[in-house]
């Protein structure tokens, strides 16, 4: 395993132009980073196998078929890791085939220690540039924002927008690049960040880790979402609609709650956020729950500040529904 350091030196260039290659590597599924900062440590990863097949007319199923045959990595693996990795594979796939306007897409199967890693790569428009243009959002961090919510899709008459949304709650850890953005849910540590990507991921490149002794049951995870077999509950988490950990504005709040009506129920998760705003939480608590009575939001993992001014707010929406019935 190496440095970025001695990357530089073997190489004769800077450690920032070595450690921004070795990153881009990394993107690209070449290398596996193992730790953080100036200690992080790079390693070939143990690559399996790796397909490319064309997008025009590409049918989803046959990829997973050409990639769990009897000799293959998946088939040795048990069912629940195996239902994991056919969800996500499919699900992944198609979007390239339907959104990206690629020609080609990659697939490769491997190993990131002892979890299996998939991951799907296209040199298309970007998933975040995508619902940038046909959303008209200001940028891809808002794309990314929308995406984050679950049933977001720019073609409502043939998709639910539903496949990110469940391969990131899935997936053991989920990573998603594309353009200047990184997004990581891992579910291991119940955590989600977003970071930059420097030099900037051409397409999108999703990676999905399963560990085989501890994949999580499909089933599970779909009860955890859904009513009577419909997607009506999401989970927002906060601290993805701003740079920083305080949230004082309407116009964050109108952001954070756009098209949060297609849910029956809404857990708001506002951990690491240190501080609200009066305006932000009435805006949510009070002017868009008064608009959307059918829409249960719940708030969570709140710290004594939040607590207070989000508590304010539900109390001051209910005496003034009381005082309208008087």
């Amino acid at each position: 395993m190496l440095r970025a350091g001695e990357v530089a030196a073997a190489l004769g260039v800077t450690r920032q132009t070595a450690h921004r290659y070795l990153r881009q590597l990394v993107a690209e599924g070449h290398l596996v980073a193992e730790g953080a900062g100036r200690g992080a440590r790079y390693r070939r990863s143990d690559v399996v196998d790796v397909r490319r097949f064309r997008t025009a007319g590409l049918d989803e199923d046959r990829v997973w078929v050409d990639m769990s045959g009897p000799v293959s990595t998946i088939a040795s693996l048990g069912s629940g890791a195996q239902a994991v990795l056919h969800y996500a594979l499919t699900e992944l796939v198609n979007n390239a085939v339907e959104h990206s306007s690629a020609p080609e897409v990659e697939v490769t199967i491997s190993r990131s220690g002892e979890a299996i890693e998939l991951a799907v790569r296209d040199e298309g428009v970007g998933v975040f540039e995508h619902l940038r243009q046909r959303l008209g959002l200001a940028s891809e961090l808002e794309a990314l924002q929308e995406l984050s919510k679950g049933k977001t899709t720019t073609m409502p008459e043939r998709h639910s927008g539903e496949g990110l949304f469940f391969t990131s709650k899935a997936a053991n850890r989920f990573e998603l690049a594309s353009g200047s953005l990184r997004w990581v849910v891992d579910n291991r540590r119940d955590d989600t960040a977003v970071g930059s990507v420097e030099p900037p991921v051409r397409g999108t490149t999703v990676r999905v880790e399963v560990d085989p002794d501890r994949a999580r049951d499909l089933t599970e995870v779909f009860a955890e979402y859904t009513r009577d077999f419909e997607f009506t509950r999401t989970r927002m988490v906060i601290r993805l609609f701003a740079i920083g950990t305080t949230f004082m504005s309407r116009s964050q709040a109108k952001r954070l709650v756009n098209g949060l009506e297609r849910f029956r129920e809404v857990v708001l998760d506002f951990g690491g956020v240190e501080l609200v705003g009066q305006g932000f939480v009435d805006e949510v608590f009070r002017v868009w729950a008064k608009q959307h009575p059918e829409v249960a939001l719940i708030p969570i993992a709140m710290c004594a500040p939040v607590a207070f001014m989000v508590e304010r707010a539900i109390r001051g929406a209910s005496a003034f529904g009381r005082d309208l019935q008087g």
